[in-house]
């Protein structure tokens, strides 16, 4: 069935975590980098095509090798632990095209030293507890040498995985290769390639062979041009131009990435359901229960039902198409308005089909199945990617609501102050941006008049602005005056 993906593209998946997102787009990257052709689709936006690394070496090296400290620990002849070790991967390595890891020996100084450098190298290992299966795991994105997909080597030979990278990366390549900083972003894109001395380490692990990398390129994206999409855009920019260590910047780009996609499915769906654009209710978090977290709490559930009423516009819209409407009153009308369907939507895919034979009844039958689907993995983006970003939260509740954790504050006021900016100024750019809800006049702009209490904002704004203080972001110069600062602008002067 292709719903959800005419919607949203395919594909938006739940069952990953900002880092998994961003590994996966700086894969895409590096290999359209590679071809001379990043952030530039030629002016043909699909298909997306790329070629990622595999690196089976390496992974082999750092992660299906339990032998290596074990003999490293041993002591003894060193060149007997090379033969060793060597002995156990030619036996032991998977998926390489030649099981041979003597080059190792010329160029490492000692078998000691090596194992301690990959020692090095395996503790940077991003999300490392979720990824059991070796050919899962990744490395810290140090540069070109630390990059490759995801791959399955349980049938003896290697092939894609989406357990990991499910996509989304695909998702927000595209979408910056289309947004209006493209050309901005891209000559920052090629410096994180450049690597630094761990990625040369990396690139000496690896054997000197052509590798057989597997044409990919599965994502697809509907809009040519979003709001959404030049908003993540302006933002990675912005951090990207503060000149950051790739260690300080890589989290918040990947906050910021999987904040974004949060909004684009959602500001999709509003639009396609004939809403306005979400608003988030934010709460800064109170000892007790407060008015606000109520609302949040609200604002969280009126969100969550956005994409599931943007399926049922999607089969609405179906049935009141000029062509759906002709087939009703036609001669077949069962039999060609099943055509349309499997036209449009590749529903229903077989001809054993049993469900009902009235137009209506068929289009009611196709409602209940894309509901039904897309509850298994898109309705959960919200939840998955609000979680994941820092923007939603159970904290202090067993009601799932919006409470910006420090690590998205931060990341938004790197994005959003160049160097600093009134408090006031900022919740007015928070709201306008992305429209998160924190302070008085944000929210009553944004709320019912029933449920406005300056009250209760104003002492959520407070919060805020003594959360601020605590992480060395804001200074008041008087009783009237508060400053935003950017710490990463100040230090950089």
């Amino acid at each position: 069935m292709w719903v959800d993906e005419q919607i949203w593209g395919h594909r938006l998946w739940d069952s990953t975590t900002p880092w998994l997102i961003f590994l996966e787009f700086l894969g895409v990257a590096e290999a359209c980098d590679r071809e001379g052709r990043l952030l530039d689709d030629g002016g043909q936006p699909y298909p997306l095509r790329f070629k990622p690394a595999r690196r089976l070496y390496l992974r082999n090296i750092l992660f299906n090798s339990e032998s290596l400290t074990r003999i490293a620990n041993r002591g003894g002849n060193d060149a007997a632990a090379w033969d060793d070790w060597i002995s156990f991967m030619n036996e032991k390595a998977q998926g390489v095209p030649v099981r041979e890891f003597a080059y190792l020996r010329r160029r490492f100084s000692s078998f000691r030293d090596f194992a301690n450098l990959m020692g090095m190298l395996r503790s940077s290992a991003i999300e490392s507890s979720a990824n059991k299966r070796w050919s899962s795991r990744f490395v810290f994105p140090f540069g070109r040498h630390a990059l490759y997909e995801d791959l399955n080597l349980s049938t003896g030979s290697a092939s894609r995985e989406y357990i990991n990278f499910g996509l989304p990366g695909e998702l927000i390549y595209q979408m910056l290769c289309r947004s209006s900083s493209a050309e901005a972003l891209r000559p920052h894109l090629k410096k994180a390639f450049e690597g630094d001395p761990c990625d040369r380490l990396l690139a000496l692990v690896e054997p000197d062979y052509e590798e057989d990398r597997q044409t990919r390129g599965n994502s697809y994206l509907p809009y040519r041009r979003h709001d959404c999409f030049d908003e993540l855009g302006r933002d990675w920019l912005a951090v990207l131009e503060l000149g950051l260590p790739r260690f300080d910047a890589y989290p918040h780009l990947a906050t910021l990435g999987t904040l974004h996609l949060l909004r684009y499915h959602l500001v999709v769906a509003a639009k396609l359901s004939g809403r306005e654009a979400p608003n988030f209710v934010c709460e800064i978090v109170a000892p007790r229960k407060t008015l606000v977290r109520e609302l949040s709490v609200t604002s969280y559930q009126r969100n969550n039902t956005l994409p599931e009423r943007a399926v049922e516009s999607f089969v609405a819209r179906i049935g009141e198409a000029p062509d759906w409407l002709a087939a009703v009153s036609g001669e077949a009308p069962y039999t060609d308005c099943r055509r349309i369907l499997v036209e449009r939507v590749r529903w229903p895919s077989t001809d054993d089909y049993e469900g009902p034979h009235e137009p209506d009844q068929l289009l009611a039958e196709f409602r209940r199945a894309a509901v039904g689907r897309h509850r298994n993995h898109v309705a959960n983006v919200h939840k998955s990617y609000g979680s994941g970003s820092g923007l939603v939260s159970r904290r202090g509740t067993t009601r799932m609501r919006y409470a910006p954790t420090d690590a998205l504050l931060k990341a938004l006021i790197l994005a959003n102050v160049e160097t600093r900016m009134d408090y006031r100024a900022l919740l007015q750019q928070l709201h306008e941006r992305y429209g998160l809800v924190i302070g008085e006049t944000e929210a009553k702009l944004a709320l019912d008049p029933d449920d406005y209490d300056e009250k209760a904002f104003a002492a959520n704004s407070e919060r805020l602005e003594r959360r601020l203080r605590t992480l060395g972001m804001l200074r008041r110069l008087s009783d009237a005056c508060a400053y935003v600062e950017n710490p990463m602008t100040r230090i950089a002067r």
